[in-house]
């Protein structure tokens, strides 16, 4: 009885303290906006630009395996499936990635976890390089890979964290914007450099990375949350520049206390009533976005094209120019129209996107309006990647960064992105399967799943616009 008791005090004290964090709302919106320009926090943008060297540095990995493929082949005699084992290998290296980046950024802090990613990175790309066989480019390719899942985690939770919360959805978002640059600058460039060479360009962005690492601070969250007090004021004064820290400090530090009452948390209390939501939106964004199809469509870009009738090359270099455009403009949107607004705009592109493409295989499998199928299929394609860009690829990033607790965040991120990485893997070997099936079946097949996932944003994701991320927390949990 006793026990109880002091469950139900402790609970109470819990709510106590996420209340208060609710009220001052207003107040520290405007603080902080003024805070911000009185400020002029640069350090927040540049420690923002050396994190998304490591996005780049993602981006670079992933569009490797594309233009290179046949001088890869002919040059070390790889059979198709000794390519495909190599091609597909970077996923698996990302779900290791996944798995332990959470706990390593937690353990180490944020900073030690990019200089690691870093390290696996610039190792698999010197494999890569000096590569004579199938052995040596699957090590090379798994160790980048490995470093590719740990960026996928550690970047947009270091940039959220650092970040105040008038900036922090635009600055979070370009992470997945220096993504798409990365793949798309692959590409072009993979057509002109050999393979090698284009294996020793991947390691410009982590040299960058670990040059300015040396620059700027550690997440203040992430000390605070260690007890270096000191160290933690010193970073967020840095971060806020010339301006009143003292309010933000202490409302991070009131939810650090908060949360160091609760035991560690492991990969099972993920599952318990207090976490349980935040879980339910984070990972069921990341299976939202990945079983929309987007792998099956970013992978065989080119086949997909190719069966419509249309050009493989000019429809390939439009939508890697499309995707940069359009990711660059949600980007800049997400603080201004909100991160639910995004979600249902691209998804409402995704089905349309989807169903357009469905009606041009619809046609070529019948023979009907041969002349239009090209059109429908270019279409298509591109309106579901310029929908995807505009949200569904950044957005979901940015709402996991953001909506669970500091004391799970390595755990729930780590496991958030593991199944991130597992749809990846899951659709790009299933896609070609599906569309031996049915092409259009395939597509509408996208679509429904798209739908689906707008319903669960309308019903379930919060909007998490002008929120502090204690704020953010409070607000979940007195859900």
């Amino acid at each position: 009885m006793a026990i109880n008791e002091d469950i139900e005090n402790r609970e109470t004290r819990e709510r106590g303290v996420r209340e208060q964090l609710l009220v001052p709302q207003e107040k520290d919106q405007a603080g902080q906006d003024e805070g911000t320009d009185k400020g002029h926090p640069w350090m927040v943008y540049f420690s923002t630009f050396v994190a998304v060297c490591g996005s780049y540095e993602f981006g670079t990995c992933a569009g490797y395996s594309s233009p290179t493929q046949d001088a890869i082949v002919e040059e070390l005699s790889l059979s198709t499936a000794e390519y495909s084992v190599f091609g597909s290998i970077l996923t698996f290296g990302a779900m290791i990635g996944a798995i332990t980046g959470g706990p390593i950024a937690d353990f180490v802090g944020r900073k030690w976890t990019m200089r690691m990613a870093s390290a696996f990175c610039v190792a698999g790309w010197l494999a890569i390089y000096f590569a004579e066989g199938a052995l040596a480019l699957d090590i090379g390719r798994l160790a980048t890979g490995y470093g590719m899942g740990v960026f996928s985690y550690v970047v947009p939770i270091f940039i959220a964290e650092i970040t105040p919360k008038n900036l922090r959805g635009a600055l979070t978002a370009v992470n997945q914007l220096m993504i798409c640059a990365g793949v798309s600058i692959s590409f072009i460039i993979g057509i002109i450099l050999s393979w090698r060479v284009l294996a020793l360009i991947g390691l410009i962005p982590c040299a960058v990375l670990l040059f300015g690492l040396l620059f700027i601070p550690e997440s203040p969250r992430w000390l605070a949350k260690r007890g270096r007090q000191k160290e933690f004021e010193a970073a967020l004064q840095k971060l806020r520049g010339n301006t009143d820290i003292s309010e933000e400090a202490a409302e991070i530090q009131e939810y650090i206390e908060t949360l160091q009452r609760l035991p560690k948390a492991s990969v099972l209390d993920l599952f318990q009533r207090r976490y349980l939501s935040s879980v339910i939106i984070g990972v069921g964004l990341m299976v939202v976005q990945q079983f929309g199809g987007i792998n099956g469509v970013c992978f065989y870009t080119s086949n997909i094209f190719e069966e419509a009738g249309f050009s493989s090359s000019v429809g390939t270099i439009t939508y890697a120019i499309l995707q940069v455009i359009v990711t660059a403009i949600g980007a800049a949107l997400v603080d201004r129209a909100g991160r639910k607004p995004l979600l249902l705009i691209s998804g409402t592109g995704l089905v349309l996107g989807c169903i357009v493409t469905a009606l041009s295989f619809f046609l070529k499998v019948h023979d009907l309006a041969a002349d239009a199928v090209p059109i429908l299929a270019v279409t298509g394609i591109l309106l579901y990647i310029a929908a995807f860009s505009a949200g569904m690829g950044a957005v979901p990033w940015v709402v996991m960064s953001e909506i669970f607790p500091i004391n799970i965040k390595g755990v729930a991120g780590g496991f958030a992105t593991l199944v991130n990485w597992f749809g990846a893997w899951a659709v790009s070997y299933t896609f070609n399967y599906l569309m031996s099936w049915s092409s259009y079946g395939t597509f509408l097949l996208y679509a429904g799943i798209n739908a689906a996932g707008m319903v669960f944003v309308i019903t379930v994701v919060p909007e998490t616009k002008g929120r502090s991320l204690e704020q953010i927390q409070a607000a979940i949990n007195r859900e």
